[in-house]
């Protein structure tokens, strides 16, 4: 698989759809590929329409927290308790268990 450049339906950008993304995606038997870019599905599940419109629906609550590995502020959508390391996306990838191949 490669990557691949889609169009968000939400705010007509652009947005990549990595080779691991389309891995994931198979390997959960979606059969569609994503129609938003990250940043529109983000805002679509906090309750927010395109370009930030609030919908009525309960916005998610995002926790402000440092990377362990980085340093760089990031969010998540947890409370951080201490106990375990919070990653930022970039690093949280970086960690990650390969996919197995079966």
């Amino acid at each position: 698989m490669q990557d691949k450049m889609l169009i968000c339906k939400s705010c007509a950008r652009e947005f990549e759809f990595t080779a691991n993304e389309q891995q994931f995606y198979a390997e959960k038997g979606f059969q569609h590929e994503p129609q938003r870019c990250r940043e529109c599905r983000q805002a679509r599940r906090a309750g927010e329409g395109a370009h930030g419109a609030v919908t009525g629906t309960t916005q998610r609550q995002n926790f402000e927290a440092v990377c362990a590995d980085c340093g760089v502020s990031t969010t998540v959508p947890f409370r951080p308790r201490g106990d375990r390391p919070v990653y930022c996306r970039a690093c949280f990838t970086a960690h990650a268990p390969a996919p197995a191949h079966v």
